[in-house]
């Protein structure tokens, strides 16, 4: 058996002295480095005499963290191309395996879409393209044609399946005519349409809207700070401010729209950049917090920007997975980063880039889009393959439902983990042997102890009811 599981109730012991067997079972899902087992749930166990030697996790209902928004990734334009071209019974069944939230399913609850094209697209686009010459500060033809094709009726179908599922909006670029070199990649947003862009955020939330699609939040721009992939754009820290202060926070609320206003949305190496706008109140007063990558710096920097802000929330919105992919290496550094680390560290998600490629990483953008971006499935046709990514947001997304809040545990050396207690009063324990040898170890809530036993580099989520 991959996982052994001994439940120990430590207080509990009849009048022999011995410990008294509770009725009481974990569910075990395992995914063991070697790929020996995949997600695969194991045996119920029951409560039993425990390793007392052993190293233990102790769960702590008492210590109570932020609320989950949820797990998953971001549904580029092509990914929703991959997805939209499949069969339609095929394409139904990928999509309820994904999104579907009964037990059968792995429950990704939230989604990142891209404002306009990402790099991950046929093409680049705006949703207000003009001739060479020509300005709509208006935004009189502001038009989401481009994602009618295969994006918008994707979502809907998601929808279909979990109404409730969250939705965040990210530009890549503005459109062209807003910009300083004319150009999708790079240049600046040009001061004189500020008021023009912000325009442009409340159309898109508005026409989203018409189509039966709530955006709950956006991130003001991807990656302000890499203006060289394709679309981009250089924004500065001062600039971002400058923007939501003056122009996008007074247009939501003059719009009467309640989408999260989200700043940053790039590396952990630049904390300064999203608490140098929040020292400021009077944007502070828009913002709803800070989302972070984690392709420069260490998870572990956020915990600065949530001690200077602790009033604002944290997110995490992106990290790939290069093709072709490493399952033992990619399964720890994204369980050990982003699943714990990223929740540990206060994120209220956690998004793989991206949902869907195909056998060759396509579609992407010329000019810096990216060629070698792992999609969680890929798509050949009707064959669906799935990647590390999928197994790492899943060992979350199907346990730990939005509204879930993170507990306290403490981390005995070699066995990163993380605790929540779900909304219905269920206890995830989410743990990664982070060695190369077997171990054995405890965990301990409300004076029940269990021992289990992980292969080197495994992940294991266990479940149990409230004690």
């Amino acid at each position: 058996m991959p996982v052994i599981i001994l439940f120990a109730a430590c207080q509990a012991k009849n009048e022999h002295g011995n410990l008294i067997k509770s009725e009481e079972e974990v569910d075990v899902w395992l995914t063991n480095a070697d790929q020996s087992v995949l997600f695969e749930k194991q045996p119920s166990l029951s409560f039993l005499e425990a390793d007392m030697a052993l190293p233990t996790i102790t769960i702590n209902e008492s210590k109570a963290f932020q609320t989950m928004d949820g797990f998953g990734y971001t549904l580029t334009g092509g990914s929703a191309m991959h997805i939209h071209n499949m069969a339609e019974a095929e394409r139904r069944q990928l999509l309820q395996e994904l999104f579907g939230t009964d037990s059968t399913y792995i429950g990704v609850s939230y989604l990142r879409l891209s404002i306009g094209a990402s790099d991950l697209d046929e093409r680049t686009f705006s949703y207000n393209d003009l001739p060479e010459g020509e300005t709509d500060p208006e935004m009189i033809q502001f038009n989401l044609e481009p994602d009618r094709k295969y994006l918008i009726p994707v979502l809907k179908e998601i929808l279909a399946i979990n109404p409730e599922i969250k939705l965040m909006g990210s530009p890549w670029s503005p459109p062209t005519w807003m910009k300083t070199n004319n150009d999708t990649r790079g240049g600046s947003l040009k001061p004189e349409y500020y008021a023009a862009y912000a325009k442009y955020f409340v159309k898109y939330i508005q026409e989203m809207a018409a189509e039966g699609i709530r955006i709950d939040a956006i991130t003001v721009q991807n990656e302000p700070l890499h203006p060289g992939n394709n679309p981009s754009l250089l924004m500065l820290a001062d600039e971002m401010a400058e923007f939501i202060k003056d122009h996008l926070g007074p247009a939501f609320a003059k719009g009467g729209i309640d989408t999260k206003i989200i700043i940053y949305d790039h590396n952990a190496d630049r904390p300064d950049y999203p608490i140098t706008i929040l020292d400021d109140p009077e944007t502070k007063k828009y913002v709803d917090g800070s989302a972070f990558h984690l392709y420069g710096g260490t998870i572990d920097a956020l915990m600065e920007v949530h001690n200077a802000h602790p009033d604002k929330h944290l997110y995490f919105t992106e990290q790939w997975i290069g093709a072709p992919g490493d399952f033992p290496v990619d399964l720890n550094w994204h369980v050990k980063n982003l699943i714990i680390g990223a929740t540990r560290n206060w994120c209220r998600n956690v998004l793989e880039w991206n949902l869907a490629a195909d056998p060759h990483q396509d579609p992407h953008t010329d000019r810096g889009g990216c060629d070698r971006c792992l999609g969680a499935i890929t798509i050949d046709g009707n064959t669906v393959i799935r990647n590390p990514a999928y197994y790492i947001i899943a060992h979350a997304s199907k346990f730990v439902r939005p509204g879930a809040v993170r507990i306290g545990t403490n981390v005995p050396e070699g066995l990163p983990n993380v605790a929540f207690k779900g909304p219905q009063g269920d206890l995830i324990l989410i743990v990664l042997n982070d060695s190369s040898a077997e171990k054995a170890f405890n965990f301990m809530h409300n004076g029940q102890m269990v021992t289990a036993s992980l292969k080197g580099g495994a992940v294991g989520t266990f479940v149990w009811k409230h004690i």
